[in-house]
C-alpha cells in the first residue's frame, strides 16, 4: 500500500503549471501563399508557452497583431537594405522611424537584425558594409532614446565555422574573421547577441548512421568525448552550441552571449533525403525544448539556457530547394498542429487536477524505474531530455516545481524516468534509456523532495510511506 500511496500521491503534490519560457521563440517566416492572417497567428502564440517571435522583415501587419501580447518580437532587415544603412544614417533613422517607432512599445520589439547570413555570401562589398550598417542602426535607436531596451545583431550560418571538432576546438574561419573581429567588439560594447544557426539535422545528413541519429535527436546514446578537454558530449546540439563558444572565446570574446536564431528538424522531404520524418521532427523538437527548460546548459555554458528560436512556426510552400524545405513548420495554415512538442498551454497539466486522478494498478514487485548507480550526469541528462520528450509532464523538477529540490540530475532523471514507466506500458524496455536505468523494488524516494511532503500528508490519512 505505501508504494502505491506513494504514486497517488506523487502526481496530486508534484504538479505546476507549466508557464511561459523566457528562452524559447519561433521563427515566423512568410515565403508562403496560404499563411493565416496576423491575428489569427497572434492568437495562436498566445495559446503556447514561446515568449518570443522572430520575422525575417518588419512586416506591419504582424507587428501591429503582436501589439499588448508581451510576446518579445524580432525584426529583420534584409541583406538589400545593408548598402544604404550603411551608407547614409538618415537612412537608418528613417528605417527606424517606419518600422519601430508606430510600434513600440505595444508591440514588444526587442531586437532588429540586420541582414542574414552576410558573411556567407562571400560577397566582399556586403560583408565591408555590414558592420556600418549596423552601428548606423544602433545609433538611430539610440537618437530614439530606445539604446538598451531594443538590440542590433545579425544572424551567422554555422559555416562561418572553420572547425567545430571537437567542440573545444571550435574555430572560426580565417577568411572571416577580419570581419568578425570588428561586429564581435560591436556585440560587445552594446551588449547584444551573436546569433547563430545550428542545425544539427545537416550534420546527421552528412553522417547517417544510427548513433549519429540518436546524438542528434537527443535521445539515449554512449555520447561522444571531446578529446580536447575529455567532456562528454550527449547530443549534438550542446556540441554545435559549445563549439560557437570556443570559437568566440579564441577570437577574445568569451562574454558575448550566443543566440541560436534557427534550429529545427524537418518532418518530411523527397525520397532522397535522409531523416526528415513526423517522428524524428517531434523528437528533436521535443527534446530540445525539455533540454532547454531544464536550465542545465551546455558543458562549457552550463546553468543558463541559450535564447533558442525553433524553425518554423509555419510550412513555408514556396521556397525552393528539397521537399524538407517546406516541411519545418509546427503548424499548418488552419492552426492545426502539426505534431506536438509540448508548447500548447491547453495541453500542458493545470496547477489544480480538473478530475479525479485514477488510482492505477499497485506496481509489480520492480515497480519502480531509477537510475543505475556509476551513471555520469552526462548520460543521466541525456536520458532526462529524452523521457521528458516525450509528453511526460516535467515542469514539476524545472526551478520553481514542486519537485524541484534536490537540484542534482540524478533526482531529476529518477523523477522523470520513473514517471516516463509508470505511464507507457510498464515493459521492462520501457526502463532501459540506453541501459542508464534499472527496475527496482525499493522506493527511491532517495532521489527527490517527496518524501517530505507525503510524510506530512501520511500522517494525516493515517498511511506510511
Amino acid at each position: 500500500m505505501a508504494t502505491f500511496f506513494f504514486f497517488l500521491l506523487s502526481f496530486l503534490i508534484c504538479f505546476h503549471f507549466s508557464s511561459a519560457e523566457p528562452f524559447i521563440g519561433v521563427n515566423y517566416g512568410q515565403v508562403a501563399d496560404n499563411l493565416p492572417p496576423p491575428s489569427a497567428t497572434a492568437k495562436l502564440l498566445k495559446s503556447t508557452s514561446i515568449e518570443k517571435v522572430r520575422l525575417y522583415g518588419a512586416d506591419p501587419a504582424i507587428i501591429k497583431a503582436l501589439a499588448n501580447t508581451e510576446i518579445g518580437i524580432v525584426i529583420g532587415a534584409a541583406n538589400g537594405d545593408i548598402p544604404s544603412l550603411a551608407s547614409d544614417p538618415n537612412s537608418a533613422a528613417q528605417w527606424i522611424n517606419s518600422n519601430v517607432l508606430p510600434f513600440y512599445p505595444a508591440s514588444k520589439i526587442i531586437l532588429i537584425t540586420v541582414g542574414n547570413e552576410v558573411l556567407t555570401t562571400n560577397d566582399p562589398n556586403l560583408i565591408n558594409q555590414l558592420l556600418p550598417a549596423m552601428q548606423n542602426m544602433q545609433n538611430a535607436i539610440n537618437g530614439a532614446s530606445l539604446g538598451g531596451k531594443i538590440k542590433v545583431s545579425t544572424v551567422h550560418s554555422m559555416a562561418v565555422l572553420g572547425q567545430s571538432d571537437p567542440p573545444s576546438s571550435g574555430l572560426f574561419s580565417p577568411s572571416y574573421q577580419p570581419a568578425l573581429k570588428g561586429l564581435l567588439q560591436f556585440h560587445k560594447d552594446n551588449g547584444s547577441p551573436f546569433a547563430i544557426n545550428p542545425y544539427p539535422f545537416f550534420a546527421y545528413q552528412s553522417d547517417s548512421r544510427p548513433e549519429t541519429l540518436a546524438f542528434c535527436l537527443f535521445q539515449p546514446n554512449a555520447g561522444r568525448v571531446d578529446s580536447g578537454n575529455g567532456i562528454k558530449y550527449m547530443n549534438m546540439f550542446d556540441a554545435q552550441v559549445d563549439s560557437v563558444h570556443s570559437a568566440l572565446s579564441a577570437m577574445g570574446f568569451k562574454d558575448v552571449e550566443i543566440m541560436v536564431a534557427e534550429t529545427g528538424w524537418p518532418y518530411s522531404g523527397d525520397s532522397n533525403e535522409v531523416g526528415p520524418s513526423i517522428e524524428n521532427a517531434k523528437a528533436y523538437n521535443g527534446n530540445l525544448i525539455a533540454h532547454l527548460k531544464s536550465m542545465v546548459g551546455t558543458p562549457l555554458m552550463p546553468g543558463k539556457s541559450v535564447d533558442t528560436y525553433l524553425f518554423a512556426l509555419y510550412d513555408e510552400d514556396l521556397k525552393p530547394g528539397p521537399g524538407s524545405e517546406r516541411a519545418f513548420g509546427l503548424y499548418k495554415p488552419d492552426l492545426s498542429m502539426v505534431y506536438d512538442v509540448g508548447i500548447s498551454k491547453s495541453s500542458q497539466t493545470p496547477s489544480t487536477p480538473t478530475t479525479p486522478v485514477t488510482p492505477q494498478p499497485k506496481p509489480t514487485a520492480t515497480g519502480w524505474c531509477v537510475p543505475k548507480a556509476g551513471i555520469s550526469d552526462a548520460q543521466l541528462q541525456s536520458s532526462l531530455d529524452y523521457a521528458c520528450g516525450q509528453g511526460i509532464d516535467c515542469s514539476p523538477i524545472q526551478p520553481g516545481g514542486a519537485c524541484f529540490e534536490p537540484n542534482t540530475i540524478a533526482s531529476h532523471a529518477a523523477y522523470a524516468m520513473n514517471l516516463y514507466y509508470q505511464s507507457s506500458a510498464k515493459n521492462p524496455w520501457n526502463c532501459d534509456f540506453s541501459q542508464t536505468a534499472t527496475l527496482t523494488s525499493q522506493n527511491p524516494s532517495k532521489y527527490t523532495s517527496l518524501k517530505l511532503h507525503l510524510s506530512s500528508i501520511a500522517f494525516f490519512l493515517g498511511q506510511s510511506v
